[in-house]
């Protein structure tokens, strides 16, 4: 994985690539494509691409700079899954000089806790303490298990 080349220039991301991802992921299924490019624009993103260029994986984080930031979207393309590529991207961000000392870095995932526990990611020390809100559509995508879809009493 070597060959691999990590870069935050924007101007080098495939954006169909990427909305292609994100719209067959189980945490975005179906997303619109002006949605992923609002998304992009308004984060830090990263981009992995082969030898020949080709954008191979992604991932972003939402960020103040200074206390919180969130790690996103974190796609590694099938051609080289197995690599330790997600591992790397996500280093990259906790390794960036403007993200060391970051208070609380946080994400979610249903199936890659070893990948962000290699990286010093732990379950929520708190999660008595944080909470959602899901938008009704969003809700009703990931099968309407929101507070939002019962009723007021």
């Amino acid at each position: 994985m070597s060959d691999i080349i990590l870069s935050d220039d924007k101007a080098r991301l495939d954006i169909a690539r990427i909305h292609g991802w994100l719209a067959s992921s189980y945490w975005s299924p179906g997303i619109a494509r002006g949605l992923v490019e609002r998304a992009i624009a308004g984060s830090h993103c990263l981009g992995a691409y082969n030898g020949d260029g080709e954008q191979v994986g992604f991932a972003r984080v939402i960020t103040d700079h200074a206390t919180f930031a969130w790690l996103a979207d974190v796609w590694v393309d099938a051609s080289v899954r197995g690599h330790g590529l997600g591992r790397r991207m996500t280093r990259w961000f906790v390794d960036h000089p403007d993200l060391v000392g970051i208070r609380r870095f946080a994400l979610g995932t249903f199936d890659a806790h070893g990948v962000y526990a290699a990286v010093g990611f732990a379950p929520l020390a708190r999660p008595e303490r944080l909470m959602e809100r899901l938008s009704p559509d969003f809700a009703s995508l990931l099968g309407g298990d929101s507070p939002a879809d019962e009723p007021t009493r």
